[in-house]
């Protein structure tokens, strides 16, 4: 999916947008909340949206945010009578923000707030005892992507990452040597069968 340019703050465009086609959004909202206490997916959001607002009225929504909004949408979270909205305008970049279809008011999440939201579908006790796992220290060596282009391109950026380690820190070379010379695959050992093909495709 495209980037979506969505304006800074979704939540102060989302109530203008509500205040100004309040009928037609509240159908919506409305709609999403009968199904009851749940979740839906991004094909579900786009759905409910073409089967209750007519065409014409569609049309006048384009004008605004909320059309994006949905669109940008990765999934909704329905705990009458509230709707939040997970939502990712462009890659790595990520809103919350939940809607009150009783009072018509929005209001915007941190993530922290939206796990919280989204783990009361699971248990609605609403107690503070939330068990917490810190997978940090896991994470302090391994590389971070920094462009957005990476995103998505998981897999050729861990490849350019040990390639590059591999060939600038000629210690990481030896486990490698190591264990193709361990190893081998129908009777022939790694490390000559390497060595064969770069042989023959020269």
């Amino acid at each position: 999916m495209g980037s979506l340019s969505l304006p800074p703050n979704v939540r102060d465009r989302l109530s203008d947008t509500l205040s100004a086609h309040t009928n037609e959004l509240i159908s919506l909202f409305s709609r999403f909340v009968k199904q009851g206490k749940g979740m839906l997916q991004p094909h579900q959001l786009l759905h409910e949206y073409k089967a209750v607002i007519p065409e014409a009225d569609r049309a006048k929504l384009k004008d605004g945010v909320f059309e994006d909004v949905l669109k940008a949408a990765q999934e909704a979270i329905i705990l009458p009578p509230w709707v939040a909205l997970a939502i990712r305008p462009r890659p790595g970049v990520w809103e919350y923000v939940r809607v009150n279809v009783s009072e018509l008011a929005v209001e915007e999440l941190t993530v922290a707030e939206y796990l919280q939201f989204k783990e009361e579908l699971a248990d609605s006790s609403h107690e503070n005892f939330v068990l917490e796992v810190d997978f940090e220290p896991f994470n302090a060596s391994f590389p971070r992507p920094s462009l957005s282009k990476s995103i998505g391109n998981g897999v050729q950026f861990l490849n350019r990452h040990l390639s590059s380690k591999l060939f600038n820190d000629k210690e990481s070379m030896w486990p490698l040597l190591n264990f193709l010379r361990v190893h081998s695959y129908r009777g022939i050992v790694s490390l000559l069968a390497i060595i064969r093909l770069l042989f023959l495709n020269c």
